[in-house]
């Protein structure tokens, strides 16, 4: 490739306006969690768990999700653990394994935060596209996730 057109490529182009666009959510809807004395990794963590069989998830599931190592989501749910929002229950089929769970009160701030998360969702993500433009998005993101992250849509039996 000519060095002198090397910035131009437009697959640089399209992984920068990613970037922006993710940063730019994230900066629009981080009042709506932390007005909640939530985190992100908290909120993301909590939404995971209430969307999940059972309300609960391996640890490794969960670390896998959100792109945690093993010692992060063990600090992350410690934490969550700490002020009520989950529990930790022993795998009984495996003594090395164990899950994270949400609790009463874990269930009930994501249903206090959802309403306002939704609407931030609605008001700075979804309602920018078209129907049609959010299903393609929303495909295509999956097809990227499935070739990138293939762990991420795996539970452990």
């Amino acid at each position: 490739m000519d060095p002198k057109h090397l910035f131009d490529d437009p697959r640089l182009t399209a992984m920068g306006l990613f970037y922006e666009a993710h940063e730019g959510i994230v900066k629009r809807l981080d009042p709506v969690w932390k007005d909640n004395g939530l985190s992100g990794l908290d909120m993301n963590a909590l939404l995971r768990l209430s969307r999940s069989p059972g309300r609960k998830l391996r640890m490794t599931d969960l670390a896998t999700q959100t792109g945690l190592s093993t010692s992060g989501v063990t600090r992350l749910v410690d934490r969550l653990e700490r002020n009520g929002f989950v529990r930790r229950e022993a795998d009984p089929g495996d003594r090395r394994s164990s899950y994270a769970v949400l609790s009463a009160a874990g269930a009930t701030r994501v249903a206090r935060v959802l309403p306002m998360y939704l609407e931030g969702i609605e008001r700075w993500f979804t309602s920018l596209l078209g129907p049609e433009q959010l299903e393609a998005f929303t495909a295509s993101l999956r097809v990227i996730r499935d070739a990138t992250n293939p762990e991420a849509t795996q539970i452990s039996e």
